[in-house]
């Protein structure tokens, strides 16, 4: 196949994928008697029709395309790691607790904040690790349980421990100092944008640049060959954990430091909620590429912020906007997953002889 075929096909697939998920949604609208000419029009105009919506939307994209990280280089690892949602609580406790309570000057309190929040993810992510690594546990069983673990430690914390005395719905908000700044008066869109992109750019050149990345990357395309070549099993999970870890830890810290007005932790954490799962959306929608989960967080990002102009301007129920837009993002998904398939089978196939 040539390159011109190639690059049909790449950007052929999601555009197909993309009409299928549209046309669907299209139809289960009007089965429950909406316009759906109307509400893709609200949604779309919504995401991305005013300087004011594209700096929501890709607020909406930041933490996801770092949760979409955490899935991917587990993906590339050859594992299935779901565990971005849990470590991405602590890593935003990681941000409530340094970004309050601590007294440091501009912008070191900022990067010791981040750094904060990453950590507590990475710390996360060593449980499902060592489980995995020493115990055989697979990821799905023990990045599950570590997920509920945090969501009621996290609570925990926000309610009894850091909550702000008079304002039970949240922590304390994080000094002045510790906050990222904003970059379109108005919007909740801050700098912390350029962190998250950057960590994506990085972990693109630890893949394909260094020598660990390529460990990696071959551990997960064929664990015997990678073996015999000396390869450490023990290894590439350990660090395809604690890359995805630090990743998630980002993701919470974004949505303390980096997402006004609030600048809290929410006592329901409404304000980071399933974002670890739609993660998962995001790389598979990017086909698990760090540049290609950018990408890919920008449309599902406008799919959540132009979702609510569809209640709006079309009268559509949450619920059934989020069945719509679930239903998008399920089909730009899907081949990915069939992809995934495809090479389990091959690999099972090339173990067994």
């Amino acid at each position: 196949m040539g390159l011109a075929s190639r690059i049909l096909e790449t950007v052929a697939q999601p555009l197909l994928a993309l009409a299928i998920g549209l046309a669907v949604s299209a139809l289960l609208m009007a089965i429950y008697g909406y316009d759906p000419v109307l509400a893709y029009k609200a949604l779309f105009t919504g995401a991305y029709g005013s300087t004011y919506d594209l700096m929501e939307t890709l607020a909406f994209a930041v933490p996801i395309m770092l949760t979409g990280i955490t899935f991917a280089i587990g993906v590339r690892a050859g594992l299935f790691n779901i565990g971005a949602e849990g470590q991405l609580y602590m890593g935003a406790i990681g941000a409530v607790i340094a970004g309050a309570f601590l007294s440091l000057p501009w912008p070191l309190h900022v990067l010791v904040a981040t750094l904060a929040g990453m950590l507590f993810g990475l710390l996360w992510s060593v449980g499902p690790a060592l489980l995995k690594v020493f115990r055989g546990v697979h990821e799905v069983i023990s990045t599950i349980m570590f997920n509920w673990i945090a969501f009621y430690l996290a609570t925990y914390l926000v309610l009894y421990q850091l909550a702000e005395p008079g304002r039970a719905e949240k922590t304390y908000s994080v000094l002045e100092t510790a906050r990222y700044g904003v970059l379109v008066e108005g919007t909740s869109l801050t700098s912390v944008l350029f962190v998250a992109i950057a960590f994506n750019i990085a972990v693109n050149v630890f893949l394909t640049q260094t020598k660990m990345g390529f460990e990696l990357r071959m551990y997960g395309l064929n664990p015997d060959a990678a073996r015999f070549a000396g390869i450490s099993e023990k290894k590439v999970i350990i660090v395809s954990f604690l890359i995805g870890g630090l990743a998630a830890g980002l993701a919470g810290a974004t949505q303390v430091l980096g997402r006004p007005p609030t600048w809290a932790l929410y006592g329901t954490l409404g304000n980071v909620v399933r974002l670890g799962f739609e993660g998962i959306g995001v790389a598979l929608i990017g086909r698990n590429h760090p540049i290609g989960i950018i990408i890919a967080s920008l449309f599902v990002g406008g799919l959540r912020h132009g979702g609510r102009y569809m209640e709006i301007e079309a009268g559509i129920y949450s619920e059934l906007v989020d069945a719509v837009t679930g239903l998008i993002i399920i089909a730009l998904a899907v081949p990915e997953v069939f992809e995934a398939i495809k090479r389990y089978r091959l690999k099972r196939r090339v173990a067994g002889g």
